[in-house]
C-alpha cells in the first residue's frame, strides 16, 4: 500500500466517521484560528501604524541641546555641559541648510500653565510650546478642526494658538473654539486651530493639554530659565540619510562655532516615531498571540490523539486483516498517520479562513484600512498542522502497527 492508497483510506475513514472527524476537524480548527486570527489582526494594526507614520522617524532627525540638569558622569569623570541651543542659532540652522527639507523650530515654556476662556479653566499642567509652521508637519499630527500657522504669523509672532484635543474639550464642551480668546502666560490668544487627540500610550497624554503658539511669540515671553530649542528636520526628497544627518551635524557645528576636535555642543539623534515604538509592542503582542494559540492547539491535539486512540481501538479487526493480507507495521504506522494528518488539514484548512476574516476585521475595528491576506501565517498554519497530526498521531499510529495479527482478528 503506497502513499497515495493511505490518503484515499484516510479520506474514507474520515467520511466513514463523518461526526466524528468533523468534531475533532472543529478542535483544530479553533486552534488554528486563534492563532491566525491573532497574528492577522497585528499584521493589520501594525501596517496601518506603518502607513499612517511613514514619514515619522524614517526619514526624520532631531537636534537638541545637551542635558543641563546637572552635570554628567561618564567613567568616572564630569562631562562638560554646554549651553542651551539658542533661537538664533536655530533660525540660522533653517536658514543655511543646504537640502531640502522641512524644518520644525521648537521651545517647550512650561508644562506647569494654566489656561482661561471667560469663567474656565484647566489645571496648572497645560504646556505651552513655541513652534513654527513645520511643526505639526514634522511630528506627524493632525488638525481636527481649524488651520495651521502661516508663514506670517510665525515671523510675526501673532497671538494665535492650536489647542490640544483635552484642552478643547476642557475649556469649550460645546463651543466651536475657533477664533475664540483664551488667556495663557498673560498674552491673549486667538485659537485657531485643534488637534486630533494624540493619546497617551507612548508616556502620558501631555500633547493633548498642550497649547501651540508661534515661535517668535514665544521667544518675546520672558522665562525663569533660559529656554532652549530644539530642532527636528524631515528630508523631502530621497536622499541619502546618514549624508543628510552629516551635513546638519557639521552646518550646527559651525553656527555653534564648536572647535575642531572638540565633542558636538549638542545632540543630533534619528526621531525615534510612533511607529518603531508600537513596533515593539505589537512584536510583544505577536509573542502572546502566539502563545495563545499553542495553549489552544496543544489542548486540540490532546483531543485528537485521544481521538485517533479510540479509532484504533474500535479498528482492531480492521488492522488485523490487513496485516493477515500482507501489510507491515510501516505501512499500517502510514496509514493512520496520514489519517491523522488529513483530519488536522482539514481543521486547519477552515481555521485559516476563519482566522483570516476573525483577524481582518478585529484590526478594522481597532482603526486599520485595507484587507490583509498574511500569507507566511497561512504558510504557517498548515506546517503547524501538519506538525499537530504527525506529534498527536504517531503514538496511535505506533500502538496499532504494533498489534498482533491473531488477536486483533479475534477482536469483538
Amino acid at each position: 500500500m503506497n502513499y497515495q492508497e493511505n490518503l484515499r483510506e484516510g479520506l474514507r475513514s474520515v467520511r466513514a466517521n463523518l461526526l466524528r472527524s468533523v468534531l475533532t476537524a472543529l478542535i483544530i480548527a479553533i486552534g488554528i484560528m486563534a492563532l491566525v486570527g491573532i497574528l492577522t489582526a497585528i499584521d493589520g494594526i501594525q501596517a496601518s501604524v506603518d502607513n499612517s507614520f511613514s514619514q515619522l522617524g524614517v526619514n526624520s532627525f532631531d537636534i537638541e541641546g545637551t542635558s543641563s540638569r546637572g552635570r554628567r558622569r561618564r567613567r568616572g569623570r564630569n562631562e562638560k555641559v554646554f549651553p542651551p541651543i539658542k533661537y538664533k542659532e536655530a533660525k540660522a540652522y533653517q536658514k543655511r541648510l543646504g537640502f531640502s527639507a522641512k524644518v520644525s523650530v521648537t521651545t517647550r515654556l512650561t508644562g506647569a500653565a494654566e489656561i482661561k476662556f471667560r469663567s474656565k479653566k484647566t489645571n496648572p499642567n497645560s504646556r505651552v510650546v513655541g513652534a513654527n509652521e513645520n511643526y505639526i508637519v514634522t511630528k506627524g499630527y493632525n488638525l481636527k478642526r481649524g488651520r495651521n500657522f502661516s508663514p506670517t504669523e510665525i515671523t510675526k509672532g501673532v497671538n494665535v494658538g492650536i489647542i490640544g484635543h483635552d484642552l478643547a474639550n476642557t475649556l469649550f464642551e460645546k463651543e466651536n473654539p475657533i477664533n475664540k480668546l483664551v488667556s495663557v502666560l498673560g498674552k491673549r490668544i486667538r485659537v485657531i486651530g485643534v488637534l486630533k487627540k494624540i493619546g497617551g500610550s507612548f508616556g502620558g497624554s501631555g500633547n493633548d493639554r498642550s497649547i501651540l503658539i508661534p515661535i517668535e511669540l514665544a521667544y518675546r515671553i520672558p522665562t525663569r530659565s533660559q529656554p532652549t530649542y530644539n530642532i527636528t528636520t524631515l528630508l523631502d526628497g530621497p536622499m541619502d540619510f546618514m549624508m543628510a544627518m552629516g551635513e546638519a551635524e557639521s552646518l550646527m557645528r559651525q553656527i555653534r562655532k564648536d572647535k575642531l576636535g572638540q565633542p558636538n555642543s549638542f545632540e543630533i539623534k534619528r526621531s525615534e516615531s510612533a511607529a518603531d515604538r508600537l513596533g515593539s509592542i505589537t512584536g510583544y503582542l505577536t509573542i502572546g498571540g502566539g502563545v495563545v494559540g499553542f495553549i489552544t492547539l496543544l489542548g486540540a491535539s490532546i483531543g485528537l490523539m485521544n481521538i485517533m486512540l479510540v479509532s484504533v481501538t474500535e479498528r482492531t479487526r480492521e488492522i488485523g486483516v490487513r496485516k493477515a493480507l500482507g501489510a507491515t507495521p510501516k505501512r499500517i504506522r502510514q496509514q493512520f498517520l496520514i489519517e491523522a494528518i488529513v483530519i488536522c488539514l482539514l481543521g486547519g484548512t477552515v481555521g485559516i479562513i476563519f482566522g483570516i476574516l476573525i483577524g481582518n476585521l478585529l484590526s478594522l475595528v481597532l482603526g486599520s484600512s485595507g484587507f490583509i491576506i498574511p500569507w507566511s501565517r497561512i504558510v504557517i498554519g498548515l506546517v503547524t498542522c501538519i506538525g499537530v497530526g504527525s506529534a498527536s498521531g504517531y503514538y496511535p499510529a505506533y500502538k496499532a502497527s504494533k498489534l498482533d495479527p491473531i488477536e486483533s482478528l479475534r477482536f469483538e
